[in-house]
């Protein structure tokens, strides 16, 4: 299949197979394409926490307004934003980045002190916002490596955000739900699988200026 099959065989699972489970070799995969996928200045300020227990995924399917593809899911991703940046976050880029690209760390450290600058000093909400953003890009790297494995995703953002990071404890670490996404295989009893896309025609939604 070419990039545009993988597009069009992948939809948002309703109904996944409970046993059914994704192999690790592919999970490790998935990581990797989340763990590669770009993020602003390359700071990476989320965690994807992935969530195979069973009773857990019970609790957070309360939180979930019962839609069940949470608990049928082979893994579910939730993907946090940090809520506040800190000094130890860009402290960690910068000197990752020096063992990595084998440069002087202190020839970094002006491009760390830019970062703090501007960072720091934002607000709760303006952090929030944009690191929720980033948290998007990652969830659109999951959906396809997905697709490319032949592995269904759905992108879920109908839960209590407030059930979520109480359940899981995020408050103290300063991090949010962003987004959730169940990734697995489809059940054959999904009807959606064989329902065609709807979406807006090419010379509708592009426009060349």
């Amino acid at each position: 299949m070419d990039i545009v099959d993988y597009y069009n065989w992948r939809y948002a699972t309703k109904k996944f197979n409970p046993k059914k489970r994704i192999a690790s070799s592919d999970l490790e995969l998935i990581k990797e394409a989340v763990r590669l996928a770009p993020s602003s200045y390359g700071l990476q300020l989320f965690k994807v926490l992935i969530i195979e227990d069973t009773s857990l995924k019970e609790k957070l399917l309360k939180a979930s307004f019962n839609q069940h593809q949470v608990v049928d899911c082979s893994h579910l991703f939730v993907f946090c934003n940090y809520t506040k940046v800190f000094e130890n976050d860009i402290d960690l880029y910068i000197n990752t980045k020096s063992k990595v690209n084998k440069h002087p760390l202190n020839e970094l450290q002006g491009y760390g002190s830019f970062l703090k600058n501007n960072l720091l000093k934002k607000e709760t909400t303006e952090t929030s916002i944009w690191t929720t953003n980033q948290v998007y890009i990652a969830l659109a790297h999951l959906m396809t490596a997905c697709a490319t494995l032949q592995i269904d995703s759905c992108p879920i953002e109908g839960f209590d955000t407030d059930k979520y990071n109480t359940i899981l404890n995020l408050k103290e670490r300063h991090m949010n739900t962003a987004v959730i996404a169940a990734v697995g295989y489809r059940s054959n009893e999904d009807l959606t699988q064989n329902q065609k896309k709807v979406r807006k025609a090419s010379n509708v939604l592009f426009e060349t200026i």
